[in-house]
């Protein structure tokens, strides 16, 4: 801040302030007077030092100006604007033209890479897929390879194949294939981590500000690439259930009945799931709703479960059981009310089932008051009590 007075020139930091009424300068030491003649003197608080030099009205103006001039070129944003272009011809003059293109040429691969291959709102759909397959149900499937040479016999059905497998060693068997389901989810999820980490080292490579260890580990960056894209490919081709290899026949010899050769397979049924909006209690009742992604052929047979959760009697401790249904859908009566209820579903147990690590549950709390009207009939049967199903 700059205060002219007649014949005289003074400066006064503007930290510090400005003139007092009196002539003095505003945050200086008491007692200590500030001489505002032609050579201005004096020690601000501000660390500006002595000033014994005359101070012309031209200069100072122009160093003003320069001031001014500068706190505008550090407050516009094309400063801004223009850092990674400076950046950029920064880490230019680090190169030569030659080594400079190749560089550019492979930071544009390795972009096109983690943007198409590995770009995250794939691997977001990998690990959505993954929490899927940890809930599905695996079973073996049997299909018969071909006919015997000549046999003009149609083809043998599953079904028919299941009366003539030796039953100790298809149980072998299903044990085989709860261990390769197991083994395959495992190495599916070690998997989804390598892209995970993999991703995360390129991104971090790519944000290097240094150009000259991008060309020198070049080699070792593309071979993490091509490595990345078999786990992807190992990853694509794991996803789908494969084969079970059969080390001994599960067909005995039957004399001179001809037996196609079969194969095992594993398949993939998805999750049974509570439809959450529609499943509601009510004060003695509660009216539950269930669905599959992808509907079978055929109708499946389901297991619904309940159980009163903090029973408080051993009366209440009978509140609980398995009902066996067809459909996708079921109510339950003579529940208590004002309380809580654990109920699960999931497919029937099944001759082929081999692993089934989830099951969906749902809790719901009946609502409060004596309930209305008549208790209504549940499977047909007015009045049946709980304790008549199948308790857990």
């Amino acid at each position: 801040m700059l205060h002219l007075i007649p014949d005289t020139l003074s400066v006064v930091p503007r930290a510090c302030s400005g003139l007092s009424a009196r002539g003095k300068v505003k945050g200086w030491p008491l007692g200590r007077q500030a001489d505002l003649g032609p050579n201005l003197t004096g020690t601000s608080q501000c660390g500006l030092g002595q000033v014994t030099q005359p101070v012309s009205f031209l200069d100072m103006n122009f160093q003003v100006t320069g001031l001014g001039l500068d706190k505008m070129k550090l407050d516009s944003p094309q400063s801004f604007l223009d850092q990674e272009e400076a950046e950029e011809a920064e880490d230019q003059q680090l190169l030569e033209p030659e080594a400079w293109r190749a560089y550019m040429e492979r930071r544009t691969a390795l972009r096109e890479f983690l943007t198409s291959d590995l770009s995250p709102h794939l691997l977001k759909r990998h690990h959505a897929r993954m929490e899927l397959l940890k809930k599905c149900s695996y079973y073996i499937e049997i299909l018969p390879k071909h006919l015997a040479l000549g046999d003009q016999n149609p083809l043998v059905l599953p079904n028919t194949m299941f009366q003539l497998i030796d039953p100790w060693k298809f149980q072998r068997m299903k044990k085989v294939g709860t261990a390769q389901t197991k083994i395959q989810l495992l190495l599916l999820g070690d998997l989804l981590e390598q892209l995970d980490r993999g991703r995360a080292e390129l991104d971090a490579l790519l944000e290097s500000p240094d150009p000259r260890p991008f060309l020198a580990g070049w080699g070792l960056v593309a071979q993490r690439l091509a490595d990345l894209s078999a786990v992807m490919d190992s990853f694509l081709a794991m996803m789908v259930p494969g084969r079970l290899h059969l080390k001994h026949r599960l067909v005995s010899d039957i004399g001179t009945t001809k037996i196609p050769h079969i194969r095992l397979m594993l398949s993939t049924k998805m999750p049974v799931m509570f439809d959450r909006k529609g499943s509601v209690a009510h004060q003695d009742w509660a009216s539950l709703r269930w669905f599959v992604t992808i509907q079978p052929a055929a109708p499946e047979q389901f297991e619904l479960r309940f159980k009163l959760l903090d029973p408080r009697t051993q009366q209440e401790c009978m509140q609980c059981g398995i009902i066996p249904v067809a459909a996708c859908t079921f109510d339950v009566h003579n529940l208590l009310p004002n309380r809580s209820y654990r109920f699960t579903i999931k497919r029937a147990e099944s001759y082929t089932l081999v692993y089934e690590p989830w099951w969906d549950s749902l809790t719901l709390q009946t609502r409060l008051g004596p309930p209305e009207g008549p208790t209504p009939s549940r499977l047909g049967k007015p009045g049946l009590p709980l304790t008549t199903l199948s308790a857990r």
